[in-house]
């Protein structure tokens, strides 16, 4: 059956694995809008919100219960990836490596940000003044970063707010309009080009030694996939090549790219199969590595 036939007429369901409003949300619905004209026979494409357990539990729908027909993606976040691999406490909810990668909308950078007002006002304050900042939710990857940058770079809260960059530009536009805030440092693989023109340091100059760089590398090696849309395991390879190249289209789109920038989001979009590739290698880290990132992430 040619594609056209496939979504002539249909409705592709995008499941959103965080409520409505954030910056997950946000880019989904942005996805959502353009995504069904790039896609043979332009089928409408509606989003639905299934928060819970850090998007694992949309992760586990796609996986388990969703129609193999190319009909249901998901969107989900980077720490229900990680999250089987980084939590033995947890049994797995779905396996990350079976789950088919459509794309990603952005190679996404995370921020750590205090008030101006506060007495922290850049990453050495925090090594030195002892302090405490509210974390989103426990086995969410902003609350497990705080621990990571205690434990290997010497930060002093218990735990830290993590946003990424794009939701942080997106939700909070009045905070870097009137220079409300501190940005203490930047966290990703890659230096990210407008944080680094503002003078925003990276998490790896705070890291001290090979075996914390290695840890640090695993754990934000999920920014690579911060925006990740999963099919069924089981769906038909030409329908997931049809999905995959729409989305590439999608996200190359002029009308997408502006209504992002109206959005105030970025897109540094990554291809299925390389996402793929990426989760592949993650699971694929020594076990020795794998264990001391497990310890960095988690309560002293």
């Amino acid at each position: 059956m040619q594609a056209a036939e496939s979504y002539a007429g249909k409705t592709l369901e995008l499941i959103v694995g965080a409520p409505p409003g954030g910056g997950y949300d946000i880019y989904a619905r942005a996805v959502a809008r353009h995504f069904g004209r790039h896609i043979p026979g332009e089928p409408t494409v509606v989003v639905k919100n299934m928060p819970g357990a850090g998007s694992a539990k949309a992760a586990q729908y796609i996986a388990n219960i969703a129609p193999k027909d190319g009909t249901s993606i998901g969107g989900i976040m980077p720490g229900a990836i990680m999250g089987p691999l980084l939590d033995d406490r947890m049994a797995p909810l779905f396996d990350p490596t079976k789950v088919r990668y459509v794309g990603t909308a952005n190679s996404g950078t995370r921020v750590c940000v205090t008030l101006k007002s506060g007495k922290i006002q850049n990453f050495t304050d925090a090594q030195k003044i002892k302090a405490k900042f509210g974390g989103s939710a426990p086995n969410d990857s902003t609350f497990e970063y705080g621990y990571l940058h205690k434990h290997t770079s010497g930060a002093l809260w218990d735990i830290v707010p993590g946003w990424d960059w794009s939701s942080f530009r997106s939700q909070k536009p009045d905070w870097l309009r009137d220079n409300k805030a501190n940005i203490l440092m930047q966290v990703s693989l890659e230096k990210h080009p407008l944080l680094t023109k503002m003078g925003v340091p990276s998490v790896f100059d705070f890291v001290k030694g090979d075996d914390d760089r290695k840890v640090v590398e695993l754990i934000i090696s999920q920014t690579v996939f911060h925006r990740s849309y999963i099919a069924p395991p089981d769906t038909p390879p030409a329908l997931l090549e049809t999905l995959r190249a729409s989305f590439d289209k999608t996200v190359a789109d002029p009308a997408f790219l502006a209504d992002a920038e109206k959005l105030g989001i970025d897109i540094e979009p990554l291809s299925g199969a390389k996402v793929q590739e990426v989760v592949g290698k993650l699971y694929a880290t020594p076990p020795s590595i794998v264990e001391r990132a497990r310890k960095a992430i988690r309560p002293d």
